[in-house]
């Protein structure tokens, strides 16, 4: 298996304050020596290491734990994609051929983010360098993903956290009917990640997700969909195999082939590990 998006990062109250009180269970440190027992434990052989922090200084760091862990197959990184130098900054990083792709926190942004047409440019670009491009939203930011999507057709986009409905409320149909729009551009993967914690954190059952699943089963089928854990995210709802569980359950009717698709093949295949 590959668990195609997790973390890492050495703890402080100022960098990592988005981590509330409501969180504490993450207001730590999670190193590689962390995670790779856990991999180990859960029977997963590759993993892609995800950005945090919107600096190049971590782009950095994360390749360094790459080249120095083999369980890290691939790094998604920061960049500005609306820099002058953008092009020079991605030739950057030719000569590193484990950093895989890029993504911004959009969620962070304003709703109308990603109809900026120079971020939007910018994304572009990185299908020139043959580089990834995570999205990163909340359900409410669909509309600007749909647009975005729409003046991408040859860039490979993966929305992360299947783009973080408000499953703790049970919110639905326009989730649903925007990712059945999405669904359309075939250039487009989903994550079925981070749903544990948009779910109620103390009292989720597996069930509460099927239904989502559901939709991107029927939407996508399962080329176009990629396991991650957002470990250690997680943990402030479910364990490592907990949240690995609710999918393993989900995804078990289906062929060997299928399943080993959605765990593995897919993320080889989208991020070229």
């Amino acid at each position: 298996m590959i668990d195609a998006h997790h973390h890492f990062w050495t703890y402080d109250p100022i960098n990592y304050s988005w981590i509330d009180e409501s969180m504490a269970a993450i207001q730590k440190s999670f190193l590689p020596e962390d995670l790779e027992p856990i991999l180990t434990l859960n029977g997963v052989e590759g993993s892609v290491l995800v950005q945090v922090n919107q600096n190049e200084k971590e782009n950095d760091l994360f390749l360094r734990y790459a080249q120095k862990h083999d369980f890290i197959r691939g790094v998604v990184g920061w960049i500005d994609l609306r820099s002058d130098d953008l092009t020079e900054r991605l030739l950057s990083y030719q000569d590193k051929p484990l950093m895989k792709g890029f993504r911004h926190i959009v969620q962070g942004e304003p709703d109308d983010f990603l109809f900026q047409p120079e971020f939007i440019e910018g994304v572009r670009r990185l299908h020139d360098f043959n580089y990834t491009y995570d999205i990163l939203i909340y359900e409410r930011q669909l509309r600007a993903a749909l647009h975005f999507i729409r003046q991408l057709p040859e860039n490979k986009l993966i929305i992360d956290h299947i783009a973080k409905p408000d499953i703790k409320n049970k919110s639905l149909t326009r989730w649903a009917n925007y990712m059945k729009e999405i669904s359309h551009h075939e250039n487009v993967f989903i994550k079925v990640s981070g749903m544990v914690t948009e779910a109620d954190y103390q009292n989720w059952k597996r069930e509460d997700f099927y239904i989502y699943l559901d939709h991107l089963m029927e939407y996508l089928g399962p080329k176009r969909l990629i396991y991650g854990s957002d470990w250690p995210v997680c943990l402030v709802a479910a364990k490592y195999e907990e949240q690995l569980d609710i999918l393993k359950t989900y995804f078990s009717g289906l062929s060997k082939e299928d399943q080993n698709c959605i765990f593995r093949e897919n993320a080889i295949r989208f991020y070229n590990l």
